[in-house]
């Protein structure tokens, strides 16, 4: 029994209309929409919209909440001033970890668990944690901070707030499909572990806190990162299979492949391959595409194993110009819309989440004096 429980496979914990996943057949639906489509048709604005209020929007109502995330995206000069006291060589999470947690309290509403409360936080939040992310990839490099635009949606916005420059339409329509294709995937670790959090009725910002930590994982959002420096020591195509039969034979894991949940190929991995494709076209180089597909090829020769989303999304971001060290938060830059909006359906149905453990220790032991112990130190 304890065996099976492991990791909480299998077990539901939670009903929720945010998210569908049916693992056998490849299929994602936010509140009932086709990932694919959203990818193909949307924009990130209007799948936040979308998880956070349970339908697509009007015209009216998009342009109000667009022009609520503009309006919400300066960070408070005190939080930027606790960023530049940060050791540089601190990893880029762990830097979005305190200053998310830092955030609550600069937000008038920090301690307000109601709905509308929840829902203002979290388009403040949405906001913020992009220009977030941006600030310290700027400070740790020494370079000057650039403010939001609120001329450009929210994925210029952030390619511009981190490289210095405004986005072409390709790079500008691959960050929005990232995010897209991030923006939610039901009770992944981190979405959990912020839901935990909301359970105890604790506040939204400290659930972020918690996702954030949780998504910090190389088993989770550090995942993609761990890939890029896969493909960066493969380096070439010609060294793909030796690497991977290599890999194998000393029975490592190779990042990227393989899914908790899916059987088959993971829907997001086949849309972002494609735009990897496209931009390897126009920005090149071609071979961290070109390595990609080959061990992809490889993987599903050798073992049967699809690629997942973090397979080709490092690649997409390497394209995009985005330190390899900083994928895990545009993963949290993404993934902010579809956490707080578990949060907020947590709170809604609200009972404490305390699962239980299989214990299989010893029992009935008897205390033993201190003098009298001759049992050997651990330690």
């Amino acid at each position: 029994m304890a065996e099976s429980l492991a990791g909480l496979e299998d077990v539901v914990v939670a009903t929720s209309t945010i998210c569908f996943i049916d693992g056998d057949k490849g299929i994602l639906r936010y509140r009932g929409y086709d990932v694919n489509e959203l990818g193909q048709k949307s924009t990130y604005e209007e799948v936040g919209y979308l998880l956070l209020y349970g339908q697509l929007p009007a015209e009216a109502s998009l342009k109000l909440f667009r022009e609520d995330l503009r309006k919400n995206r300066a960070v408070p000069e005190g939080l930027v001033s606790l960023l530049k006291g940060i050791p540089p060589r601190t990893d880029p999470m762990a830097w979005l970890r305190t200053a998310v947690s830092a955030l609550a309290a600069f937000d008038p509403e920090s301690e307000d668990n109601s709905e509308p409360a929840n829902l203002r936080k979290t388009i403040r939040l949405v906001a913020q944690v992009a220009t977030l992310v941006a600030a310290i990839d700027r400070i740790r490099n020494n370079q000057p901070l650039i403010a939001p635009d609120p001329q450009l949606d929210h994925a210029s916005n952030f390619l511009h707030m981190l490289t210095g420059k405004k986005p072409d339409d390709l790079s500008r329509r691959a960050m929005d499909l990232a995010l897209i294709l991030q923006a939610d995937h039901e009770l992944n670790a981190s979405t959990f572990a912020g839901r935990v959090t909301v359970s105890t009725l604790s506040d939204l910002h400290s659930a972020v806190t918690s996702a954030v930590g949780t998504l910090k994982g190389p088993l989770h959002g550090g995942a993609n990162q761990r890939v890029m420096e896969m493909l960066d020591k493969v380096g070439g195509v010609e060294k793909v299979e030796g690497f991977i039969k290599e890999q194998l034979a000393a029975k490592k894991k190779i990042m990227g492949f393989g899914h908790r949940v899916y059987t088959t190929i993971d829907p997001r991995a086949a849309i972002l391959k494609q735009m990897s494709r496209d931009l390897s076209q126009k920005i090149g180089p071609s071979k961290w595409f070109d390595i990609s597909e080959a061990m992809e090829t490889i993987m599903l020769r050798e073992k049967n194993i699809n690629a997942n989303l973090d397979f080709y999304s490092a690649s997409v971001y390497r394209y995009l110009g985005i330190a390899t060290d900083l994928f895990p938060s545009i993963f949290a830059t993404s993934r902010i819309v579809g956490w707080c909006t578990h949060f907020i359906e947590q709170y809604k149905n609200n009972r404490l989440i305390r699962p239980l453990t299989h214990y299989a220790g010893p029992q009935g032991l008897q205390y033993v004096p201190l003098a009298s112990r001759n049992t050997a130190s651990p330690h």
